[in-house]
């Protein structure tokens, strides 16, 4: 493959990489700014509201105080990922699975948000309330969209059991 095309692709999961990591730190410190921790404001009665949580643990606020433990899991998944997105890029073999590719960017690009949060503040800053589902955020969203394209892609896939 041209070295212009793996340039754009890396250029491309960079750029996309950022993208969301700012959308989400942005929405954080605006939540950090604007509430104090357990402020709640309804958008929309009973059914979303925005809600500012210091969550401590992991997802839906599980394992509450092993944010080191956490924080070392985020490096070691960002870093694996990491070279598993470039391998496919030096490899030429970035785009022949789109979903799969972009799966892996949104997952990087949410661990790196809350890695960020943890390392900061030593919590993560959530505050997407839908009151039937734990307060979570827009990394969250990347990570769980992020790791339905793996599955999806994998149960696509002819060999699939």
């Amino acid at each position: 493959m041209p070295v212009t095309r793996r340039k754009n692709q890396a250029l491309i999961s960079i750029f996309s990489i950022l993208l969301i990591l700012a959308i989400d730190q942005y929405s954080k410190l605006l939540v950090r700014l604007k509430f104090t921790v357990g402020e709640s404001l309804p958008l929309i009665r009973n059914i979303f509201h925005i809600t500012y949580v210091s969550n401590k643990g992991a997802a839906f606020g599980l394992f509450k105080n092993f944010t080191l433990i956490f924080i070392m899991i985020s490096i070691v998944v960002i870093v694996y990922i990491l070279l598993v997105v470039l391998k496919s890029i030096k490899g030429g073999k970035f785009l022949s699975d789109p979903i799969i590719n972009f799966g892996l960017i949104l997952i990087i690009a949410g661990a790196l948000g809350n890695l960020i949060d943890r390392l900061k503040f030593g919590y993560v800053t959530d505050f997407l309330d839908f009151r039937i589902w734990p307060v979570f955020n827009i990394a969250d969203i990347a990570i769980t969209i992020g790791t339905f394209f793996l599955i999806l892609s994998f149960l696509s896939r002819k060999n699939c059991p």
